[in-house]
């Protein structure tokens, strides 16, 4: 089956790469993750990655600790970064070589300073992109990073990996039996219907960018290579 996009940005949660494993990390499920990624590199995709960071660092731990937002904000880049690296890490055991981390907070030693020009140049050339760091200024979370670095590398969509929801619902699934699955949105549905989907900045930056949304469950055998392929039940926003 045909490829549906030529270029995506893939957002990843970092508790995604954790699954059930007591560590920060599931060697299995990260492998599984590089996998399907290099597969779709090798099939044609221009592919750039956004990982979180929430399974090394979420916002709560930071309240319970008193810590301020700006210095709390800057200890989740700095987990988006560790998770980069891992994954940089794991594609190349599988291999492949063209693999590339661009960090807004830049660790020379191991990361390149971002530049959506060279970023654009790599995806060209057939590497596997890796966005880390966020948008390197706190008070703006994952999803907005993400959704401006979709903008930047003229991603003709933002695929939203969901780890074990198949895509939005009007109300809560996990609460509500009756919730109604959403096949397609507009962002200004997002705003009018209170759709947890992501924060209303990067709602905004997305639609101001007419980037194409797709949240998808990223479990499964090979859903995020179904979802690129357009064989998997989503939900879309544009």
């Amino acid at each position: 089956m045909a490829l549906n996009f030529k270029r995506v940005l893939l957002k990843i949660s970092g508790e995604a790469l954790k699954g059930n494993s007591d560590e920060i990390y599931d060697k299995e499920k990260l492998e599984n993750t590089a996998r399907q990624v290099i597969e779709l590199s090798r099939e044609g995709l221009q592919i750039g990655v956004v990982v979180g960071g929430g399974n090394i660092w979420r916002g709560k731990l930071a309240g319970t600790l008193e810590l301020q937002r700006i210095d709390a904000d800057y200890m989740g880049m700095f987990a988006t970064i560790m998770n980069a690296l891992a994954f940089e890490a794991t594609i190349k055991k599988m291999g492949f070589e063209k693999v590339k981390v661009y960090s807004s907070l830049e660790i020379r030693t191991v990361t390149s300073s971002y530049n959506y020009r060279h970023a654009r140049e790599k995806l060209e050339e057939g590497y596997i992109v890796i966005f880390a760091g966020g948008t390197g200024f706190s008070y703006f979370t994952t999803d907005t990073g993400a959704c401006i670095r979709g903008i930047e590398i003229q991603a003709d969509a933002l695929l939203m990996a969901k780890n074990g929801t198949k895509g939005v619902y009007d109300s809560d699934p996990n609460t509500n039996k009756d919730a109604k699955f959403l096949e397609s949105l507009t962002f200004h549905d997002l705003v009018v219907k209170r759709l947890q989907v992501m924060d209303s900045t990067a709602a905004s930056l997305a639609r101001d960018g007419k980037l194409e949304i797709v949240v998808f469950d990223m479990n499964g055998k090979d859903n995020i290579k179904k979802i690129a392929h357009g064989d998997l039940e989503a939900t879309y926003i544009k």
